[in-house]
């Protein structure tokens, strides 16, 4: 078949189970902000909102809605910080702050008035601010960093990393390269990249992280370029480099000449394995 005889999707619409209708859609106009709405039936037992491309369904089932509790939903959205402020001043129940998140989004979480929590997102933006030239007291270096450094970059940028300190030290012991960014006023590590890699055919980048009051100020792209001109000087002819990365970014890696393409991937989670 060629394209035109191909399935295609318009937009995915959720249909939560709730103990009343009409108050969640009136909760969801009046503290969420969604303008349009449609019920069925008198007094309705299915309805709807709906917002630019984001539709919700709501089916009068209070059975179902009670064991539906703490359940969640996904809405990725532009100009989320104007959002955030529409539902704080609507006094919608905040569980989650407007924070950044490791996977490059920024996020904030609500509690609706059926107990659903929505997710809104939006890609972090790294351009805010940037500007043309690395500060001159900053220098690009192919050097480790100590643990300590390494530990209190993960804290400044929010991600997550509960691995001790000797596991930290053999992750960096095993890197192919290492590349930070050095305030060379007080020697403080203010961003890194890592790579590692088999030392011949394939490379991953991985960390890269530079301290939020050093972003916008072309650190990370300068810590790339390094890393690049590395990887130029001593990986062999026709290696694979690779990285993964929210779409958001894929202006920064290009830059540097990483292009999108496709794959799988697997978690190793003991925690949830999969039924044989």
């Amino acid at each position: 078949m060629d394209d035109s005889q191909q399935p295609s999707f318009s937009h995915a619409e959720p249909v939560l189970s709730v103990h009343n209708v009409a108050e969640t859609i009136k909760y969801w106009q009046d503290v969420l902000g969604f303008p349009n709405q449609w019920t069925w039936g008198d007094p309705p037992t299915h309805g709807g909102v709906s917002w630019h491309g984001a539709f919700v369904q709501f089916s009068h089932n209070p059975t179902l809605a009670a064991t539906q509790h703490g359940h969640s939903m996904w809405i990725r959205v532009r100009n989320i910080e104007l959002l955030y402020q529409i539902h704080q001043n609507n006094q919608a129940e905040i569980t989650m702050p407007l924070s950044k998140q490791i996977y490059g989004l920024t996020e904030y979480v609500i509690k609706d008035n059926n107990g659903y929590y929505i997710t809104f997102a939006a890609p972090t933006n790294y351009k805010k601010g940037r500007s043309e030239k690395l500060p001159d007291n900053v220098s690009i270096l192919v050097k480790k960093p100590t643990v300590t450094q390494y530990r209190s970059l993960f804290e400044a940028v929010g991600w997550s990393n509960n691995a001790t300190d000797e596991m930290l030290q053999k992750q960096l012991d095993f890197m192919q390269a290492t590349v930070v960014a050095e305030n060379s006023d007080n020697g403080d590590v203010i961003g890194c990249a890592l790579l590692l890699g088999d030392g011949f055919s394939f490379y991953y980048v991985k960390d890269v992280m530079v301290h939020p009051d050093w972003q916008g100020k072309r650190v990370g792209t300068a810590i790339m370029q390094e890393l690049t001109r590395w990887l130029d000087e001593n990986a062999t002819n026709k290696a694979m480099v690779a990285l993964f990365s929210s779409e958001h970014l894929a202006p920064f890696y290009q830059q540097v000449h990483f292009a999108p393409t496709f794959g799988m991937m697997r978690i190793i989670d003991r925690d949830h394995q999969p039924m044989p």
